[in-house]
């Protein structure tokens, strides 16, 4: 695993330990999640956009098959 450091104002460091308080997780925990769901989002969105083309397709791509 790596370690990363990111200068963040007081202010954004302050919102932070709230909303981590609010989790009741660790700050670093909070950002390290916020981390993965971001780079989990690009997938879903093309996995969704994938099945709709799919889906949508779906006769005309039978048609082609045979």
């Amino acid at each position: 695993m790596t370690t990363i450091t990111i200068e963040l104002s007081n202010e954004r460091i302050q919102q932070l330990k709230e909303y981590a308080r609010q989790f009741g997780i660790p700050m670093e925990e909070l950002v390290r999640a916020s981390v993965e769901d971001m780079l989990a989002q690009p997938e879903e969105q093309f996995r969704k956009a994938m099945q709709y083309v799919l889906k949508k397709n779906a006769k005309l791509y039978n048609r082609l098959a045979v």
